[in-house]
């Protein structure tokens, strides 16, 4: 039995805790300092997580964020983040103040950030983090790929990829997390993996605008039949750039064509965030108004996404080569009408 802890009580980081606990593990999930509230009515009403719409397993612990330095003192033997993107600081600072050198850490979080004016991916970030506090011997890894949370915590047959540069340190981690239902594959190109899993929320915006920019002219009931066309070419030049850009940076192609890249993509056109808020921009919404009037309080990744590197990735990434990305990064960066240089 493995002691683990999870940073962040939404969705995802409970789901995780499903496969975790039933795999005979000691787990704990500790909520954001904004997630208080939520941990009691989840206590109160027999452990059942509305984002989730289940009943938690009552084997899992639930702890208040006031609490997490007394746990980050006992002995842990895994450290997972569930945070969004813009909690990972927070999540550095406090694992600094208790990390044990070479504690396994699993990151979840799916994105991209801008450290020193270069992109980075978010377990480097972490490592930064932890870095900068006086920490040297790190261990971090990704686990990403084709995972909802709600599929996952009904244990529905899921498939993900462990990545870390140290194989051997994949192999531990898929040992404490994987079960019958929950099976995991391992890599070494976690840059590759990071990204993909990251940049595929904006191509997913891109492939849900599908049926608007299938034939503007049509009248929505034709788009509505007809658009498959012009989602399967979406499709496979999102790819196409998707495994160029993760060359850049030094990853393989290999990963775009695996389970972080077009497994996690199929996921996120078939019904996600990305691909609602890309159906709305594919109808000629601008990137603002369809916030504003559709998902007010909506998290949309992809877009989130764009509006930090966005920026950067125009200045690298040529108009020519990189036709859907630039379209969709003045969309959501510059609020213009999505537009595609066919």
């Amino acid at each position: 039995m493995k002691k683990i802890l999870i940073m962040g009580a939404g969705a995802m980081g409970s789901a995780f805790a499903v496969p975790c606990v039933e795999n005979n593990n000691n787990v704990t999930i500790v909520g954001s300092l904004l997630e208080n509230n939520f941990i009691n009515s989840i206590k109160k009403n027999n452990y059942y997580h509305p984002s989730l719409n289940l009943n938690l397993p009552n084997r899992i612990k639930l702890e208040k964020f006031e609490n997490i330095n007394s746990i980050l003192k006992t002995k842990l033997d895994l450290i997972v983040v569930a945070v969004s993107s813009v909690g990972i600081d927070w999540v550095g600072n406090e694992i600094s103040k208790f990390y044990k050198n070479n504690i396994p850490i699993i990151l979840l979080t799916k994105g991209l950030s801008i450290v020193n004016n270069q992109l980075t991916i978010l377990s480097k970030k972490l490592e930064i983090i932890l870095k900068n506090n006086g920490h040297k011997n790190i261990n971090i890894s990704s686990v990403k790929g084709p995972c909802l949370a709600s599929g996952l915590a009904n244990k529905m047959r899921t498939g993900t990829i462990i990545a870390n540069k140290n194989i051997a340190e994949a192999k531990k981690i898929q040992k404490i997390i994987q079960t019958e239902y929950y099976k995991c594959e391992i890599s070494e190109d976690i840059v590759g993996v990071e990204i993909t899993s990251a940049i595929k929320n904006l191509y997913s915006m891109l492939i849900g605008g599908s049926q608007g920019l299938s034939n503007p002219a049509a009248s929505k009931e034709i788009q509505e039949k007809y658009y498959s066309n012009t989602a399967a070419t979406l499709i496979h030049r999102s790819i196409s750039e998707m495994v160029e850009i993760v060359h850049s940076y030094s990853g393989k192609a290999d990963t775009v064509y695996g389970l972080a890249g077009l497994g996690d993509l199929y996921v996120s056109v078939s019904g996600g965030r990305n691909s609602q808020m890309g159906k709305y921009l594919g109808q000629g919404y601008l990137y603002k108004k369809a916030k504003e009037k559709f998902m007010k309080n909506t998290t949309v990744e992809g877009a989130q996404l764009a509006l930090e590197i966005g920026k950067k990735l125009m200045i690298k990434f040529n108009k020519k080569k990189f036709p859907l990305l630039i379209s969709i990064l003045k969309c959501i960066c510059d609020n213009k009408k999505l537009k595609i240089d066919w």
